[in-house]
């Protein structure tokens, strides 16, 4: 008989780990009696981070006592306890390789069905002190599954747990999981997956992408689409960096000027996505380490030179030394385009929003349009002081003449007194919701945004408050992205710096958005680990090579991995949670 053999809970607390302070849900404890199961929740029970779990499709989570077993013995441990792993329900029966997606089981008074697996995370390796847990949990094929709650009711241990319905197409709990996961993603199995409606949103999604992934061509090849955007970026064209020409330098406004670069054989450059970036490394100044920026080209793709824009900073390192030593026919080391912020190749109409040098990815996007003779719907809309701070204007008013459905709107915050209405700029003002809406921006539009940190994060907000999908919503911030610690507050008070401590003797790593470089130590473990004690800012979740959240472009240098990631990540990527430099390292962060 198929039985609850203990119902765990627990509420959301503070746990101390590696010096920080992390928000968890993940410690349960068994509970006697009945409880009231409800849609979010079992009560008294809680989650610590609602972007990762909870909420209608994963509000009780279900582990086994077999696996209990397996891993008492794998893991060489004493008798673990209920609810060590997190888990709600502890069942005797249930086992990954036999439940299947949309399955529906009663427990005392409660429905439930089955709707995706375990969420990997580096909070259950925290919990059984084990930090490979999220990682061995997939490849030993036992992660776990979550219920949604088809009928609120009373539960209690003891209860026999009653299958009243099967979900279609049989498709497992550990199948599934491995059709994320592990290498392969045979396309009858997501194909197979996908027709099961149980499964939950975000599975549905991340399996869609992988699907397309394949419908590209592009199956078989490293990388997981499944799992992060970064893997969305198509390989490199080359390796590390390579010398560019200067062939042009441009003054685009008051302080933006253009540098445009090609090949010293005049041979043709390898194209790029619209949106997407190259990285200059600059000489050392003061004998300091070299300067690591990245640029947005804003030429049309496929050009036979690359053109960037910089804005020239008061106290700008890079910006300053551009604009005093660099001439044309000098030499810049460059690193090839890359980047997942790029124009979709669909009929949707597009929303093309920039502020200030901000326009450069987008005016790229423009041209691409432009150049593809593109019948799709554009809305072009800019932010600037006033014409003196309006890069491109010219070349952009051009360009959206020439598309058969674009409209612009440019907004001026300080129109000087010879900036003309209906000739330089629309309006007066910033960019607004109301501005937004009068546009008549539809909501199935894509948007593409670049400009400053609040414009990004203001804007962002006005769309989808619009009725945009956050997920057709892009953006490409100036310097780092924005970090993501899952249960940890994140501070963006310090801004990057050498680790703590004596410097390392190790390789130099280079942190290109955030501008900083220093020697590895080996002591912090792994490059995450590394790039937290810097300050800078990072994303992750698994912490153990399996989830691919910390997967980050390496503009130059090699790695080596310990432990293995689960799968490898995108040709010119890299996994920092799990990785360590074994030479002169640049990462895009």
């Amino acid at each position: 008989m198929t039985t609850l053999i203990s119902l765990n809970v627990g509420l959301p607390q503070d746990v101390s780990w590696r010096a920080r302070t992390v928000y968890t849900g993940i410690w349960k404890k068994p509970v006697d009696g009945p409880r009231m199961v409800r849609r979010l929740n079992i009560d008294g029970d809680g989650q610590g981070d609602l972007g990762g779990h909870g909420g209608q499709h994963r509000a009780v989570l279900v582990y086994q006592t077999d696996s209990y077993r397996y891993w008492e013995q794998e893991l060489g441990r004493e008798v673990l306890e209920p609810g060590q792993f997190g888990e709600n329900f502890t069942v005797d029966g249930l086992p990954d390789d036999e439940v299947c997606i949309g399955d529906r089981y009663q427990i005392g008074e409660a429905v439930f069905e089955v709707s995706q697996p375990r969420v990997t995370c580096y909070r259950v390796g925290l919990r059984m002190g084990e930090p490979r847990m999220a990682a061995l949990l997939v490849s030993h094929r036992r992660p776990g599954f979550y219920f949604r709650v088809i009928t609120e009711g009373e539960v209690q241990a003891g209860q026999e747990i009653v299958k009243i319905e099967s979900g279609p197409e049989g498709v497992t709990v550990a199948d599934i999981d491995a059709l994320l996961y592990l290498p392969g993603h045979p396309r009858d199995g997501l194909a197979r997956a996908l027709r099961v409606p149980a499964l939950s949103p975000g599975w549905q999604g991340s399996l869609r992408s992988l699907q397309e992934q394949a419908d590209r061509g592009a199956a078989g090849a490293p990388g997981n689409t499944g799992l992060t955007a970064a893997a969305t970026s198509p390989p490199p064209a080359w390796t590390g960096f390579r010398p560019l020409t200067v062939t042009g330098m441009q003054a685009e406004s008051r302080s933006v000027f253009s540098l445009s670069l090609a090949a010293a054989d005049g041979s043709p450059l390898p194209t790029w996505l619209p949106g997407q970036s190259i990285t200059l490394r600059l000489p050392p100044t003061s004998g300091n380490a070299p300067l690591v920026r990245n640029y947005s080209l804003s030429n049309r793709p496929g050009s036979s030179r690359y053109r960037i824009a910089v804005k020239q900073e008061p106290h700008g390192a890079a910006s300053g030394y551009l604009r005093a030593h660099v001439r044309v026919g000098d030499t810049l080391e460059v690193a090839a385009p890359r980047g997942t912020f790029f124009l979709s190749d669909t009929d949707e109409p597009v929303v093309l929003v920039s502020a200030g040098v901000g326009v450069t990815p987008v005016l790229a996007m423009l041209q691409s349009l432009v150049a593809a003779r593109s019948a799709r719907r554009v809305w072009w809309v800019h932010g600037a002081r006033d014409s003196a701070e309006h890069p491109f204007a010219k070349e952009a008013r051009v360009l959206v003449n020439q598309l058969a459905h674009a409209r612009a709107h440019i907004c001026f915050s300080r129109p000087s007194s010879t900036d003309r209405q209906g000739v330089d700029y629309t309006s007066k003002g910033r960019l607004s919701a109301a501005l937004i809406a009068d546009l008549g921006v539809p909501c199935e539009a894509d948007a593409y945004l670049c400009g400053p940190a609040t414009f990004m994060t203001d804007l962002t907000a006005v769309l989808a408050d619009h009725g945009l999908d956050p997920d057709r919503i892009h953006g490409e911030t100036f310097g780092a992205g924005a970090a993501l610690t899952p249960g940890i507050a994140v501070s963006s008070s310090t801004p990057p710096h050498p680790p703590t401590g004596p410097p390392g003797s190790g390789p130099d790593v280079s942190f290109s958005r955030s501008g900083l470089t220093v020697p590895w130590n080996p002591r912090h473990g792994s490059l995450l680990d590394f790039a937290e004690a810097c300050d800078v800012p990072t994303r992750w979740s698994c912490r153990t090579g399996v989830c691919h959240t910390c997967e980050t472009a390496a503009l130059s240098g090699d790695v080596r991995y310990d432990p293995e990631p689960v799968e490898p990540p995108a040709a010119g990527n890299v996994l920092i949670c799990c990785s360590q430099p074994t030479d002169s390292v640049v990462l895009d962060l």
